[in-house]
């Protein structure tokens, strides 16, 4: 699996019939401390990600092994919205960071 980052949607009105009904997401990938890296791969979305999220997504043969994608000719598949992972005992990424309070 890998780390990535929907960037967008992807639209193709003219496509096999195979591919009919799939969310299609442009997702462009992440490092293992959270930053943007080189290259992007269109995927299916099997979860219901949305744009911004960092997502866990797989290739090859393994995109073919969800419910959404089973016998589908589809080489990339989301299958997981990261909340949080660590390195270390650190925190590396949250979805939802904490609350900052501040003293008044």
């Amino acid at each position: 699996m890998l780390f990535g980052r929907v960037a967008g949607t992807v639209v193709a009105t003219k496509k096999t019939s195979t591919l009919e009904g799939l969310k299609l997401l442009l997702v462009r990938n992440v490092d293992a401390q959270g930053r943007d890296a080189a290259g992007y791969v269109v995927a299916a979305d099997s979860v219901g990600a949305g744009l911004g999220e960092v997502v866990l997504y797989a290739t090859g043969s393994s995109a073919r092994q969800t419910e959404v994608t089973d016998k589908r000719p589809v080489d990339a598949v989301i299958m997981g919205v990261v909340d949080t992972w660590d390195i270390g005992g650190e925190t590396v990424y949250e979805k939802y960071p904490s609350a900052v309070t501040a003293d008044v």
